[in-house]
């Protein structure tokens, strides 16, 4: 035992025990119960670091998994709500730290249901709409056929009147005779574009590699261009993958288009333009023609809008070039100014 606290014990003891002799053995009992007090007291000492240590480790889990089933809770909260507008659900259910988990597990449940129910119905409707179309596919083909044979056989026999009776007609009945045959020729073609837009994306074309260049010069080649008029491409069009028939139907309806506006100008020009992009095939066709008032700009890519009556216009020619740019996720916009010109901007997707 150190020798003070030997000094400091001897100090409080009574004289009659100081001098006693079993006093020493018991100092020497005292001494050994301090003997390895330092290791003892490091072991102890190591221990409640220890624990300190799988306390704030323990602390940290706990803390993490709260912030974990918070975040849970605000999702499953703004989950319930976007179901419930979307069903018109005015039931109100705020999730808070604590909430009755089987009345929440049977609102999800009814909620689920609905969704269900939904489903179902939307499957039906969508079925009977496919139904419906299909119907009115054939509907639009069986009139198409039954309306443009009876107007071809009525074309047929004003030609052979005219070409046999032509000495016995006024000039004035000839011109009548003319208009006849124009306006049946007119709604020949009516008819046709009435069954393309109406069958627009029923038949399945397979995809195709072609220059652009190349199918656009074919199509210059197939219509009526006037002598005043001439087309510039743009140098980088584009090597193609895609359905190229409904490709060079789009452009031949904003060809047409075009010819039809620029025909009156000493210089027409038409130019064809590319955008490279990542997402889209971004074209645009240009004239330096009449122009299309801003008044008529707004409905001009609807079924029968058309600027004119003295021509042979359809009014359908947009409307096609609308369906098909929406049917490859797609758009098309116009920029026009009277007595200036018109471009025509076409964003069609590529993997669509």
């Amino acid at each position: 035992m150190h020798s003070l606290l030997k000094r400091q014990i001897r100090k409080y003891l009574p004289e009659d025990l100081k001098a006693h002799p079993e006093m020493e053995s018991f100092l020497e009992a005292v001494e050994k119960s301090y003997e390895n007090f330092d290791d003892k007291f490091s072991m102890l000492h190591r221990a409640s670091a220890i624990s300190s240590d799988e306390l704030f480790e323990a602390n940290k889990s706990l803390q993490k998994e709260a912030l974990q089933q918070k975040s849970i809770l605000v999702s499953l909260e703004n989950a319930i709500r976007s179901l419930r507008e979307n069903l018109n659900d005015e039931k109100t259910i705020k999730i808070q730290d604590e909430f009755n988990t089987e009345e929440l597990a049977t609102y999800i449940s009814n909620l689920a249901s609905q969704v269900s129910e939904m489903s179902t119905e939307k499957d039906k409707l969508l079925s009977s709409l496919e139904n419906q179309n299909e119907s009115l596919n054939n509907y639009a083909q069986m009139v198409s056929h039954d309306l443009k044979s009876p107007i071809r056989n009525i074309n047929a026999l004003m030609s052979w009147i005219m070409e046999d009776e032509k000495d016995k007609f006024s000039d004035v009945s000839k011109e009548n005779c003319s208009l006849v045959s124009e306006n049946l020729t007119k709604m020949d073609k009516l008819i046709s574009g009435i069954l393309k837009h109406a069958t627009m994306g029923e038949t399945e074309e397979h995809k195709v590699s072609f220059s652009l260049e190349d199918s656009l010069k074919d199509i210059e080649q197939t219509i009526y261009v006037p002598e005043n008029i001439t087309f510039e491409y743009n140098e980088e069009l584009p090597e193609m993958f895609f359905e190229r028939a409904r490709l060079e139907q789009l452009f031949m309806n904003l060809f047409t288009n075009a010819v039809t506006a620029t025909e009156h100008v000493d210089k027409g020009v038409i130019k064809i333009g590319y955008e490279p992009d990542d997402t889209y095939w971004k074209f645009s066709v240009s004239d330096n023609g009449k122009g299309i008032p801003e008044k008529h700009q707004k409905g001009i890519f609807e079924m029968f809008k058309k600027l004119e009556t003295a021509n042979n216009a359809t009014g359908i020619g947009l409307a096609i070039v609308k369906k098909i740019a929406v049917l490859y996720e797609g758009d098309v916009r116009l920029e026009s100014e009277e007595n200036v010109g018109t471009t025509f901007y076409i964003t069609l997707k590529k993997n669509s």
